[in-house]
């Protein structure tokens, strides 16, 4: 199909930043873009009908990190490493939230708990253990004590005693804060194209010709916000990594509020309208979760199941709803990557699961490379 006159000269004539991927980073590179280059004309294109990668389908934890993932996280890097990573991820709620508001995005500060199975001694005693050090280090940036210890109240089966409790931790409504934040790229003069896969891109001395099928056009700049899908533009650096999801009917009588950690992270719940949502799973089976295919597998969901009617909701019927994955960027260092590829190519990607808390930042650091 030809384009008209029209749609070219519109959307595809004269185009100074091309963005790719319209999730947390690429709509908050765009936002940047135009606050720093008022007058430029940037499009956004995504492949998906929606956002396609993990920034509508993830579970709207504001959180930066469980204290046993901390303690994990510290035997593959560095204490300052660490410590750099949860500053950017707080830095990067706290723009999330000025740039759309608490409204808007549904944050609700219940704090966040990590609760730990009956037969998890080890890694109870190591949180337990490491406690003090670790709010000790993160002092600088919260200026109190992050984690404490609390008894179990929320009627949980087959946990220990004691849960670890973090004050600074919330839920926002992810489909909320992707609809205020598209809605705010809209208002700012920012194209955007759903639908749209870049199936190659040449470069040149003054510009990037990108084609999106049979049709290709010309930009100055072209940018990757691609994070989960970016593995050959950063030479397999970033790895593909599916998370499962389901959500319940709505409850009555639900008592459980805030967002749960189980498990290093790997496990999450949360409640939401009178639901639990519950996620995770995907050190059950590393090698078929690291895909960028959707899907659900009889394993993970199983699990997760398993979890609900077993732990999380012991005396209480539930009928789950609805089943959903997501499709994270992750690689052997949970520091982003946020760097210029050559003259007019850049990428922000490999957010190590943690799109909602960091997306904000990354985009906005990438948008400032250019």
């Amino acid at each position: 199909m030809n384009l008209s006159y029209w749609e070219l000269k519109n959307w595809f004539t004269n185009i100074d930043y091309t963005i790719v991927g319209s999730g947390i980073v690429g709509l908050h590179a765009a936002l940047r873009l135009r606050e720093r280059f008022p007058e430029s004309k940037i499009l956004v294109l995504e492949k998906g009908m929606l956002p396609q990668g993990a920034s509508t389908k993830n579970a709207g934890f504001a959180c930066f990190g469980s204290l046993s993932e901390i303690i994990n996280d510290l035997k593959s890097h560095t204490e300052e490493e660490v410590i750099q990573l949860i500053q950017k991820r707080w830095e990067g709620l706290q723009l999330l939230r000025k740039n759309l508001g608490d409204e808007a995005i549904d944050f609700k500060p219940f704090g966040g708990y990590e609760l730990f199975l009956e037969n998890d001694d080890t890694n109870y005693d190591l949180s337990l253990n490491k406690m003090a050090f670790i709010n000790e280090i993160l002092k600088p940036i919260f200026k109190t004590a992050v984690f404490t210890k609390e008894i179990e109240r929320f009627g949980f089966n087959g946990t220990k005693e004691y849960l670890i409790f973090n004050p600074f931790e919330a839920q926002i409504d992810t489909g909320n804060m992707m609809q205020a934040l598209l809605k705010k790229a809209i208002s700012d003069n920012i194209l955007i194209l759903n639908q749209q896969t870049v199936t190659e891109y040449q470069e040149s001395i003054n510009g990037v010709q990108v084609a999106i099928g049979d049709f290709s056009f010309k930009t100055k700049k072209i940018v990757f916000a691609t994070n989960g899908f970016a593995s050959s533009i950063t030479n397999g650096a970033v790895k593909p990594a599916r998370a499962q999801v389901l959500i319940t009917e709505p409850i009555p009588n639900l008592d459980v509020k805030g967002t749960f950690h189980l498990d290093k992270g790997y496990y999450y719940f949360r409640n939401i309208n009178d639901r639990i949502l519950i996620g995770g799973g995907r050190n059950l089976d590393f090698e078929r979760e690291t895909t960028s295919e959707f899907g659900e597998t009889a394993i993970i969901q199983n699990r997760l199941e398993f979890l609900l009617k077993n732990v999380i909701l012991p005396n209480q019927d539930f009928k789950v709803e609805h089943r959903w994955s997501g499709i994270m960027g992750l690689g052997s260092s949970k520091n982003p990557i946020v760097s210029q590829l050559s003259e007019h190519v850049y990428c922000g990607v490999r957010l190590g699961g943690m799109g909602v808390a960091i997306g904000s930042l990354i985009g906005t650091e990438l948008a400032d490379l250019i």
